[in-house]
């Protein structure tokens, strides 16, 4: 007997076109969509699903987390003082929460906490059902040189010798084009899905900024050049134009961040076809300013956001002009938990942004970013039966996408769970 699932929506979101469509059914086989529209028959051995008072969409993907520490108020703590274990933990605590709140996929964009391959490990266990977590796409390790923003040896920096032993116990750390080479070969052995260059430094980490470039032409063409060659994607954490620039240039797929872009850059990215995932919320309190979130954020991290905030808004404004591929993601490593995807939608629908251009982001243009569009990103027949249903007004409601009220994954339903902090 087929194993049928009927699902009844109140207004449902396919990823395909701008519009909810009122009343719409869901037909589900196994874990594959069969029918969407408002048409579709009723078997009668189908097990009925009434989300009549939710919209239901696509399960949405977040394209930049970081899953591996448990807090964020103590999330530099955990760097140096609990064991990779531990971590290994929280990225399995971490894909659960991101799956109950309807982000059926994620992608793991680097350890902030961890040095190891744990994140790959986790990802096999829910692959294989002996673990309940979102579906893992995983760069495992930052490719990054030393004292980079990638290097969180930075914080030991006053004593040498310990921030050495802590460097050296991350193998993507290095200098030298044949060293990333060997490392873009390594990492594709261990299972990683795509790589993360961090090519500048960022405003989380102490001791650099935004506008340092920290890896060189040659380093750079070794990863995107090497990566290619074993047909794997790259995208690199990036802030400044000439950089974005010569990024694109060599060959680049994607950039993080995009935070101090130009109009120049961006004409450059639109026709160059390469994505962007601008992880708004981290810079949004600075540019639409909240004085509440910034006193939350660590001391550095607060003086930055400060220093670049008028760039910050100028750059905003170009990126959300262009028409740039834009993919969903949060980057949470302040004042959010990781897992708390939905805080993103907040971030777009304050800069004014169409709702619509919000959830296509996190469903099918993420889908293509991950290589997944042949699977994930719409409700559309053929595709996995991922499917999140809402109690908020996605038009409306920053924060619709906190509260969530059905999940489904791969054609297995799961307890949703509310944002706690809402």
């Amino acid at each position: 007997m087929e194993n049928l699932t009927y699902i009844k929506a109140g207004k449902l979101y396919n990823g395909l076109d701008e519009g909810l469509h009122e009343g719409w059914k869901v037909l589900v086989k196994g874990n594959v969509i069969a029918e969407v529209g408002p048409e579709v028959a009723q078997p009668d051995s189908a097990r009925v699903v009434d989300l009549s008072h939710l919209t239901v969409t696509p399960g949405m993907i977040d394209g930049h987390i970081h899953l591996d520490n448990w807090d964020w108020r103590t999330i530099r703590d955990e760097v140096y003082f609990t064991s990779e274990e531990m971590k290994v933990l929280g990225i399995a605590n971490a894909a659960k929460k991101t799956l109950q709140r309807g982000f059926t996929t994620v992608r793991h964009m680097g350890g902030i906490t961890s040095k190891g391959l744990g994140v790959l490990d986790v990802k096999e266990c829910i692959n294989s059902g002996r673990l309940e977590g979102s579906r893992i796409i995983a760069a495992p390790l930052f490719l990054c040189s030393p004292g980079s923003h990638g290097d969180l040896s930075q914080s030991l920096s006053r004593n040498p010798e310990l921030s050495r032993h802590a460097e050296h116990g991350v193998p993507t750390i290095g200098s030298g084009a044949d060293f990333f080479v060997n490392a873009v070969r390594e990492m594709v052995k261990y299972g990683a899905d795509f790589f993360k260059i961090m090519s500048t430094g960022g405003f989380f980490t102490p001791n650099d900024t935004p506008e340092q470039r920290q890896l060189n032409d040659a380093e750079l063409k070794a990863i995107i050049e090497t990566a290619h060659e074993y047909g794997k994607t790259v995208t690199s954490h990036t802030y400044t134009p000439a950089l974005m620039q010569t990024l694109v240039n060599f060959g680049i797929d994607g950039i993080e961040h995009g935070a101090l872009m130009d109009e120049e850059t961006a004409a450059l990215i639109e026709d160059k076809g390469v994505y962007i995932v601008p992880t708004f919320s981290p810079y949004v309190e600075a540019i639409r300013y909240d004085p509440v979130a910034m006193a939350n954020k660590q001391p550095e991290f607060r003086a930055k956001l400060e220093k670049y905030r008028d760039w910050l808004a100028k750059s905003h404004e170009i990126i959300l002009a262009s028409k740039i591929k834009l993919g969903f993601g949060s980057d949470f490593v302040a004042v959010h938990q990781n897992y708390d995807s939905g805080w993103e939608y907040q971030a777009w629908l304050r800069s004014k942004q169409n709702p619509f251009r919000a959830l296509a982001a996190a469903t099918r243009v993420n889908a293509e970013i991950l290589g997944l569009s042949d699977k994930l990103g719409t409700l559309e027949p053929g595709k996995l039966a991922d499917i999140a249903g809402w109690k908020r007004d996605l038009m409306t409601d920053e924060l619709a996408l906190l509260d969530c009220g059905y999940v489904m994954k791969d054609g297995v339903e799961y307890e949703p769970e509310t944002c706690a902090e809402l």
